[in-house]
Order: C-alpha cells, then sequence, then structure tokens
C-alpha cells in the first residue's frame, strides 16, 4: 500500500483541500493526515479515521525516465508559483522577433508586435497592490539568490509578504524592510538560518530596521517561531571551512550535551556554533585558528575564545592548544 505524507505548502500551517477549506480530522481534530494512494482516501494518522475518499491525484498520468521524454510529454506550462506577482498566471511576448516557426518577422508587422509587447507590460501590472508585489517579490528574490537560499524558502518569504499586504502591514513601511524581514521569518521557519547580519547585508536597510518589522509583523500575524539553534549552523560554517564530516558530527555532539546542560540558552547561537566547531577541529585534528572560525561565522575572536572555554570547562573537554 503507497502512502504518501502530507506536506503543507510553504507558509501554511495547516492542510487544505480543492477549495481552501482546512481540512482536519472530525473525530479527533487532528491535522496530520496521509494519502492513501491504492484507495484513493485522505486518512487519519492518530485515529485512522477515513476522513474522505475517492481523493483525486492531481500528478500527471504519464512517466517520464530523461529529460527528453518529460519535456515531450508534458502538456502544461509552468507550475504555479508565489515569487512572482501574478503567481505565473500571465503570458510574456518573447522579446525575439520571430513567430511560432522561428521565421523572422517583417519589418511592417514589428511595429505592431512593439506596441503589443507595451500593452502587456502595462496590464501585467496594473493597480497599486499588484506594482508594490511586483517590486517587493523581485527585491525578495535578488536577496535570496545573494544569500543562496533555496526555492522552498523564498516561496515561504513570498507568502509571508503576501500575507502582510492582506493584513495591511506596508503602510507607513518600506518596501525593502518589509521584504527583507518576511525572508527572514522564512529562513527560520524552513530552518535554513541566516543571521540578520547576513539579511541586512544583502539587503538596502540597515539590521535595526530589519529587526523591528521582523518583530511586528511576527506579532500581528501571529507567527510562532522557534528560537534558532546552534546546531543548525554547523553544517554551512563546516562546508565553509572544508572541514570533513567528522568534525561536523563531533560538534553536534558537543552542542547536544552543552543543550541538555542548558549551556547555550542566552547566548548568541552562531557563537556558540563556532565555539563548538573550533573545539571539534582541535578534537579531531583538523586543527582552524580562532580567527578563520571566526571570520565564516561572523563573530569575534574574543566571543569565540569565551564560549569555547565555557564548553571545555562545564563538559570536561581537554584541549591540547
Amino acid at each position: 500500500m503507497e502512502v504518501k505524507k502530507v506536506e503543507n505548502p510553504p507558509g501554511e500551517e495547516d492542510f487544505e483541500d480543492y477549495d481552501g477549506v482546512i481540512i482536519e480530522c472530525p473525530e479527533c481534530g487532528s491535522h496530520n493526515l496521509v494519502q492513501d494512494y491504492e484507495r484513493a482516501e485522505l486518512v487519519c494518522d492518530d485515529c485512522g479515521l477515513v476522513v474522505e475518499e475517492d481523493f483525486i491525484d492531481l500528478g500527471p498520468e504519464w512517466r517520464a525516465f530523461d529529460a527528453e521524454q518529460r519535456t515531450k510529454r508534458v502538456r502544461v506550462g509552468a507550475p504555479m508559483t508565489l515569487t512572482i506577482h501574478d503567481k505565473g498566471l500571465s503570458t510574456m511576448i518573447d522579446w525575439r522577433n520571430r513567430d511560432s516557426y522561428g521565421k523572422s518577422i517583417s519589418s511592417k508587422n514589428r511595429a505592431q508586435l512593439q506596441r503589443l509587447r507595451k500593452w502587456q507590460r502595462r496590464i501585467r501590472v496594473s493597480t497599486a497592490t499588484e506594482r508594490n508585489l511586483a517590486f517587493a517579490l523581485s527585491e525578495l528574490d535578488r536577496m535570496a539568490s545573494s544569500l543562496r537560499l533555496p526555492k522552498s524558502v523564498r516561496e515561504a518569504g513570498a507568502m509571508i509578504y503576501r500575507r502582510a499586504v492582506e493584513n495591511n502591514l506596508i503602510r507607513g513601511r518600506s518596501i525593502e524592510g518589509v521584504a527583507a524581514a518576511a525572508l527572514y521569518v522564512a529562513c527560520r521557519q524552513c530552518n535554513v538560518p541566516r543571521t540578520l547580519d547576513e539579511i541586512g547585508s544583502v539587503s538596502r536597510v540597515d539590521r535595526k530596521e530589519i529587526g523591528r518589522t521582523y518583530r511586528f509583523i511576527s506579532r500581528e500575524l501571529g507567527l510562532k517561531l522557534q528560537p534558532t539553534s546552534p546546531i543548525d549552523y554547523v553544517p554551512r560554517f563546516c562546508s565553509s571551512l572544508n572541514l570533513p564530516g567528522e568534525v561536523q558530527s563531533k560538534a553536534i555532539e558537543i552542542l547536544t550535551q552543552a543543550g541538555d546542560k542548558e549551556l547555550t540558552g542566552g547566548r548568541g547561537p552562531t557563537g556558540v556554533s563556532a565555539a563548538a566547531i573550533y573545539i571539534a577541529s582541535i578534537i579531531c585534528g583538523e586543527r582552524k585558528t580562532q580567527r578563520e572560525v571566526a571570520e565564516v561565522a561572523g563573530v569575534t575572536e574574543v566571543t569565540i575564545r569565551n564560549r569555547y572555554k565555557e564548553l571545555a570547562e562545564e563538559l570536561n573537554i581537554d584541549i591540547i592548544l
């Protein structure tokens, strides 16, 4: 029996049906639902109740074994995306002066085609809200590209910004600031941690404004975000330092022990993570200097020195310098 876990869309907390109505188990109220494709049923994973039957599979009815087959068999356009102001549902007139057969368009018809392009651009962005979304989402995509964030984070950030627009939270605030705050929230939600300093380095507003807008959006939209764990930063820092997986595993082990003893609370997660990586690199024989680790983590050498001494003392780790 093929059973698939129902994943929530980016930025959404509940699974919705085709009409946008939130689905929950009528028996126990759980949102932990799974799809049974063999029986076409939506089943509650907690109590086993069949919530819906004759569930429609929206996937393709054909199979493809390589990219060429997939291109030939697909009969639709690009998928809908929240990162474009019109969700990618509008069309674009190509900038090349060629027809559908690839032949060059005559000079007599080129002026008409240019007028069509002009009106197409005007129609795509006609209202003030669409202009706001078009500018903000392009700014969000620029920042996400600079930080090399995955598509899921961009979709989540676009969803948060759209919710802020719908709740009229943009008034009196800069578009760049709200877009940067939405991207920071999306990074927290998708467990792809980026610090406010990193977001501020690619944004056109300063760190203080991003933090202020982030707190306002979180409060008004009722977002419940868990504190960032130092473990979340370990893979990225180790990759930037070209450290092997052994060092990464040791650093995670140190941070897990520190979390059990409540040594990470009230301290910056990047500093604690950098100190754990510094200790792990020494233990595993892949020594990195405090300056190298500090540059990657975006903290000072003094912070690493203080944190690694605390960890070494509390966890009884002998470090031979």
